[in-house]
């Protein structure tokens, strides 16, 4: 598999317990729980997603969740997984993530004046806004969605609507 089919949902934070639980931060925008033999995958090196079966997992809250891993039985075994990303293959991805979670845009095609600019590679939450990531020309542009640029989305067409300040897209040429 490739980068394109995977979704980045967050990453490991902490260890949970003597036997080996992690606390998962996701983006997925629910209180979330994996089902026995599920899969995520660890980046443990850069470009690298190893598979890590699930064992358990229990919902810490809306943002946290708490995993078993197979083959992850110690605090120690746990501890060199801290701070490595985590993703999900995209199927799961669409039956996990919660529909108005920013991160449920990814692969949304995001329109401005009814130009097609791209599809939604990355979300970026920040305080007051959410940026999209999408490529245009090559080159990666950042697109800010918040009440003056959104004008819609339609989860039908998988579609994204903003008004976009004059002159946005021209820093990006």
């Amino acid at each position: 598999m490739q980068q394109a089919d995977y979704i980045h949902i967050g990453k490991i934070v902490a260890v949970f317990g003597l036997k080996g639980e992690l606390i998962l931060q996701h983006a997925l925008g629910k209180k979330t729980q994996f089902k026995p033999q599920e899969v995520v995958f660890i980046e443990e090196i850069k470009g690298s997603y190893l598979p890590y079966f699930v064992l358990g997992s229990r919902a810490k809250s809306v943002d946290e969740t708490i995993l078993q891993l197979e083959a992850v039985a110690t605090p120690e075994a746990a501890a060199r997984l801290r701070g490595k990303p985590v993703w999900i293959t995209e199927t799961d991805f669409r039956q996990l993530a919660g529909n108005k979670a920013p991160i449920s845009l990814l692969g949304y095609m995001v329109i401005n004046q009814g130009e097609s600019l791209g599809p939604v590679e990355e979300v970026i939450e920040q305080p007051h806004q959410v940026l999209l990531t999408i490529r245009r020309h090559g080159k990666e542009v950042y697109i800010p969605l918040h009440e003056e640029s959104l004008l819609s989305i339609r989860h039908d067409k998988k579609e994204i609507v903003v008004q976009l300040p004059d002159g946005l897209l021209d820093i990006y040429l």
